[in-house]
């Protein structure tokens, strides 16, 4: 089975990203953040240069896949799992990780965050995958008590998952925080398994600091045997796309 997580930038990036998508739809499941759906009208004066209708067009491009949209910002700006229809789904949902301040904008951050996640049959198994988009302040990647309340909720959730699960997404957190511990306890942290340098790309991200560039993470129980992981060398988005293969 294969994955690939990646904060989507509003896909403003416009024909690579379609093509990035085109290539790798032998993928069984994408993990996207940063996804819009019919933003238009409340969003389009503000952010004119992202697609507004991810969604959809991302249904259009992925056919033979089932697309799951959890908005956590007013109705039309969220993540979003896509699973091929051969994958039978037994649960989909989503968990409140960070409650918004009522002045929240996508500027500040401080909008709602949520978890997503999926439960299907992976051969003989039941395989839960979680996608989550983490809280942003715009004061870099280091522990905050927000940010160490979110892990402790997403801790919780893992805990209460029976079998094999794999969590993803775009923490915004850096290595070593106290806030990635909570998270990769009793988890694989394939980021500092293969000594990953960096998840941010070259081309479209460039702030300083070695710790500013990680924002992105894969964790998997210790049951599941990882085939192989890397960062994939398409530039997209400001982030970098994470493979999986399991």
């Amino acid at each position: 089975m294969k994955l690939i997580t990646l904060n989507t930038w509003g896909a403003r990036i416009r024909k690579p990203f379609i093509d990035f998508i085109k290539k790798y739809q032998d993928t069984d499941i994408f993990c996207f953040q940063e996804v819009y759906d019919k933003s238009g009208e409340i969003m389009g004066e503000e952010y004119p240069e992202v697609n507004h209708d991810l969604f959809t067009e991302l249904s259009e491009l992925l056919p033979n896949y089932k697309g799951f949209f959890r908005p956590a910002l007013q109705g039309v700006y969220g993540i979003a799992i896509f699973i091929k229809k051969d994958y039978p789904v037994l649960e989909e949902g989503e968990i409140l990780i960070h409650a918004r301040n009522q002045e929240g904008t996508i500027n500040d951050g401080h909008h709602d965050r949520n978890l997503q996640w999926i439960k299907f049959h992976w051969g003989e198994q039941v395989l839960t995958v979680l996608n989550v988009h983490g809280l942003w302040n715009g004061k870099g990647k280091m522990d905050t008590p927000e940010r160490i309340t979110q892990s402790k909720i997403i801790r919780e959730c893992m805990n209460n998952i029976v079998g094999s699960k794999i969590l993803c997404g775009d923490f915004n957190l850096n290595p070593g925080t106290e806030s990635v511990k909570i998270v990769e306890d009793g988890m694989r942290n394939l980021i500092k398994d293969y000594s990953i340098p960096s998840t941010r790309t070259s081309i479209y991200y460039s702030k300083p600091g070695k710790t500013e560039k990680f924002a992105d993470y894969i964790f998997t129980s210790p049951d599941i045997s990882v085939k192989d992981f890397k960062v994939l060398p398409e530039e997209v988005s400001d982030h970098a796309a994470l493979f999986l293969e399991v």
